[in-house]
């Protein structure tokens, strides 16, 4: 079902099973400003996502059928639509594996919906999906012939093919080309990129970055672009400039 009281509201597509969480949360939502589609399993979600695109998602883990971690995969690679899990409370290790696949933060039920909210608005303006952008954000990233469109989070390499990434790594990718040669820490790195309770899951980063050297090394055993700094974390060793977008 979806409710949509704005044309120009951001859309939440929420999948959860409970419809004694689902329903009440849809009427929160609506009546914070958002549009919503609610889908009670994963194959439900997945037919609303061949007619309508969500600006972020709201995943229950724990679901009949195709569980959240796979459709959370799903949006994340083939979609590269931000993702909030919403979990129990023992489930930790799923927590910490729907982070390391890309997912960008999880509440733990109960929780207060006014906090969902406040993540929910926290993941849009890191992902770039958010009113107000002003022209400098709207600048491309270039490096040694890569370029990277922050709006569109389109990355393309020096001969203009464009190179898929995810959510997870343009954020990754975004916090390097902000501070080129700088030695960038684990904790930083987690703060820039994934927010709350981020340094519970610092193996996420070293995970992202692997995935990240993939797509724009030559040799993801011998970076020239990310470099690993012994002690320190990691470094981005190229010069960047900004350009206006095309």
């Amino acid at each position: 079902m979806a409710h949509t009281p704005d044309p120009a509201a951001i859309t939440v597509l929420l999948v959860d099973d409970e419809s004694t969480l689902r329903e009440p949360l849809v009427d929160y939502l609506v009546g914070q400003g958002f549009a919503v589609l609610e889908a009670d399993s994963a194959a439900a979600a997945r037919s609303i996502l061949r007619e309508k695109t969500p600006d972020i998602a709201l995943v229950d883990i724990m679901m009949p059928g195709e569980d959240g971690l796979s459709l959370t995969r799903h949006l994340i690679e083939a979609q590269n639509l931000p993702t909030i899990l919403l979990t129990a409370m023992g489930e930790a290790t799923d927590r910490i594996v729907g982070l390391e696949i890309g997912a960008d933060d999880y509440v733990t039920k109960p929780f207060e919906p006014r906090e969902l909210v406040a993540r929910i608005r926290s993941v849009l303006r890191r992902a770039g999906r958010h009113a107000g952008e002003t022209a400098d954000e709207d600048a491309h990233y270039l490096f040694e012939g890569w370029r990277l469109d922050p709006l569109k989070q389109r990355l393309s390499d020096p001969h203009g093919t464009v190179i898929p990434i995810s959510t997870a790594e343009f954020r990754m990718l975004r916090a390097f080309l902000d501070h080129p040669r700088a030695v960038l820490d684990r904790d930083s790195l987690l703060d820039m990129v994934q927010g709350r309770e981020a340094h519970l899951f610092d193996r996420a980063v070293d995970n992202q970055v692997s995935r990240l050297r993939r797509k724009i090394e030559e040799d993801s055993r011998n970076p020239h672009f990310i470099q690993t700094v012994r002690g320190g974390g990691y470094r981005f060793a190229a010069d960047v400039s900004r350009v206006a977008g095309n």
